[in-house]
């Protein structure tokens, strides 16, 4: 029996990429490009008449941007949508407003940029095609003293260490989390799947909608309370590692480890065999099962470990894994999940 066919609708106002794009596309066996549209408002009409699985959505587009769009598309029909864009903070914008994933456009001069663009894509497209679509809530931008404190000044939670993974989803997923920490919480290192040059991007959006600090992390970097470090993208994988009387991270070249650099593995394993107990694991929504086996064994060292539930996730996959194969010590929606950590953090 032959599996069913990815039906995609591409939203695309240039005719030559539109092109490119629909005729790459159907070479996959499993893709079925049902239709396109011109701009948003031939992509409402579309849609309820098509029925994709999955839409391919330009930001920039005449008469109504692809961010107004989703804002309006979403609570109607939740279609899976992947954003295709350039580098620009309208990724963010759009994965607010419900976008599953995205892709970076590529420079049509270079082929290997194109072939990577389109292998990149069909594999977005394909876990697109298994994700719940979420609403968003509107997130507001907060003064950093701003909240309840933790008011615990223990040397334990001083040396405390928090790990964050995540992936498809996870940009908002994670944001919910850290948006409902108080400004003195233990200092947190996040590996979220994104590309070099998002990495930074996404920081600089935590920092202005989170009371901690929240910053990309750079080789050095000293893990303090009230500070994230986000995992560049790119070339590097990213581990804790002991500093003095303390622990910082070690951003260096590294090969792919779980199909992903960074690597939500690598970064659990560190902390897992550097900061043992004193170390909290947080395993959220992605595809595949990268972070499974770091957190089993931060778990198996004596470190608390949280994994996001079935219902809250996007992709049900990495924190599925964690589950299954016993590294996970506590489930929690994404919304409750900080709830979690506070509680524990007061019995430290």
């Amino acid at each position: 029996m032959l599996e069913k066919k990815i039906k995609v609708l591409v939203v695309d106002d240039s005719l030559l990429f539109r092109k490119v794009l629909i005729d790459s596309l159907q070479k996959n066996n499993d893709i079925e490009v049902v239709g396109y549209a011109v701009d948003a408002f031939d992509a409402k009409a579309k849609i309820p008449k098509l029925r994709p699985d999955v839409v391919t959505l330009d930001v920039e587009m005449p008469r109504l941007n692809g961010i107004d769009f989703l804002k309006q598309l979403i609570p109607q029909h939740p279609v899976p949508v992947v954003v295709v864009s350039s580098l620009n903070i309208n990724v963010f914008e759009a994965l607010s407003a419900g976008a599953v994933d995205f892709v970076r456009k590529p420079d049509m001069s270079k082929q290997n940029t194109v072939d990577a663009f389109f292998k990149d894509l069909t594999g977005k497209i394909r876990i697109a095609s298994k994700a719940i679509v979420h609403r968003h809530t509107e997130h507001k931008e907060m003064s950093k003293p701003s909240g309840a404190p933790l008011a615990i000044s223990s040397a334990k939670l001083n040396s405390t260490v928090i790990a964050i993974g995540a992936s498809t989803g996870g940009t908002e997923a994670t944001l919910t989390v850290l948006k409902d920490l108080p400004a003195d919480t233990p200092g947190i290192v996040v590996v979220q799947h994104m590309p070099e040059g998002f990495t930074k991007m996404y920081a600089e959006r935590l920092d202005r909608l989170c009371r901690m600090r929240v910053k990309e992390a750079k080789s050095g970097d000293a893990i303090v309370r009230g500070q994230v470090l986000i995992a560049p993208g790119g070339e590097l994988q990213t581990k804790v590692v002991r500093q003095g009387n303390g622990y910082a991270v070690s951003c260096l070249p590294g090969e792919k480890v779980s199909g992903h650099r960074p690597s939500v593995d690598v970064l659990f394993t560190s902390v897992a065999e550097t900061v043992r107990q004193n170390a909290i694991g947080i395993i959220m929504t992605g595809m595949g099962r990268d972070g499974a086996d770091g957190l089993l064994k931060m778990k198996k060292n004596g470190a608390f470990t949280i994994g996001q539930d079935r219902d809250s996730c996007v992709v049900y996959g990495m924190p599925m894994v964690a589950h299954n194969i016993g590294a996970v010590e506590v489930q929690a929606s994404c919304e409750n999940i900080a709830g979690v950590l506070r509680r524990h953090l007061a019995k430290l």
